[in-house]
């Protein structure tokens, strides 16, 4: 049979969500709350309480809060967007912004533990070497094909280029130069998933419902573009690893959204990527309000 219930209402554009230590965490756009939680509730009902503050508003509604827990469950990750497209605001309102922050549970020692990263928003760790990897929205208004989304390891204290620089150390023109310092260290991300597809979604897959080539390796939602002449995007990609390390392009993996291209004019979304117990993936699509589950035919 299904249920359906409200879980948890009156919340601030969540996304991010993780249970840990008897507490349901939320991520809203402008704070982390937890929430007491056991794992026999259809709905909560008691009050959450607040455990950091998140900086909220900005360009394009880079409103997407993610969390994720260390395997050990001691600290808390999350990825939080930048408030421009390249800082034209000033980069004074980008404090704790463009980057991922580590916090303990209870919300305290907060470090930022990478930055640079304009807008993450998936995350998992790398099942055979235990890295931290995210998808990453890159920057626009440089062309249909710059600068492409990416996923990437994302290494402690590393920063990432945005917004004086991209791939490493390939200068924003628009930038005119400004912290060469910094673009001069930055770290070239691993993969290239394509310009403007809004790869958002992201996650490994560790069991074995899917046939071998799948395993360890990395799919990703593209939510797709908003802004480019010709749509990209709109589906579910693969990213195929070997020993803990991409091996070989993104592939289509699942497709379909889009209704008619010349028209822009589409099905449905992806956003989230989920491995289910069972082994199959679940791909929430947030315009056409459904969840695909995706199985291996038997």
């Amino acid at each position: 049979f299904e249920t359906r219930e409200v879980f948890l209402k009156n919340l601030n554009r969540p996304f991010g969500m993780l249970v840990l230590n008897n507490f349901f965490y939320v991520a809203n756009t402008d704070g982390l709350y937890r929430y007491p939680y056991n794992n026999t509730a259809l709905k909560l009902e008691t009050q959450g309480t607040k455990v950091l503050d998140l900086p909220a508003g900005g360009y394009n509604n880079h409103w997407t809060r993610n969390i994720i827990t260390n395997p050990e469950g001691t600290k808390i990750y999350i990825s939080v967007g930048s408030g421009s497209n390249v800082g034209e605001n000033g980069m004074d309102k980008e404090v704790r912004r463009a980057a991922i922050l580590e916090i303990n549970p209870d919300g305290s020692g907060e470090k930022i533990y990478a930055d640079g990263i304009r807008n993450p928003v998936g995350m998992d760790w790398n099942p055979i070497n235990k890295e931290l990897w995210t998808a990453v929205n890159e920057r626009d208004d440089l062309g249909d094909d710059l600068v492409p989304d990416y996923i990437t390891s994302v290494k402690k204290g590393g920063f990432y280029g945005w917004p004086y620089s991209y791939f490493g150390n390939i200068l924003d023109p628009r930038m005119k130069g400004e912290r060469k310092d910094l673009a001069a260290k930055a770290i070239v991300p691993d993969v290239s998933v394509g310009a403007h597809t809004a790869s958002l979604g992201f996650t490994f897959y560790t069991k074995n419902a899917f046939p071998a080539k799948y395993k360890n390796g990395a799919f990703v939602g593209q939510h797709g573009s908003w802004n480019r002449a010709k749509i990209s995007g709109y589906k579910v990609v693969f990213v195929p690893f070997a020993n803990g390390k991409p091996s070989g392009k993104p592939e289509d993996f699942l497709t379909g959204f889009v209704a008619n291209e010349a028209k822009a004019e589409v099905y449905g979304r992806p956003v989230a990527v989920t491995v289910m117990h069972d082994g199959s993936l679940l791909v929430n699509d947030d315009s056409g309000n459904t969840i695909w589950k995706v199985t291996a035919k038997k």
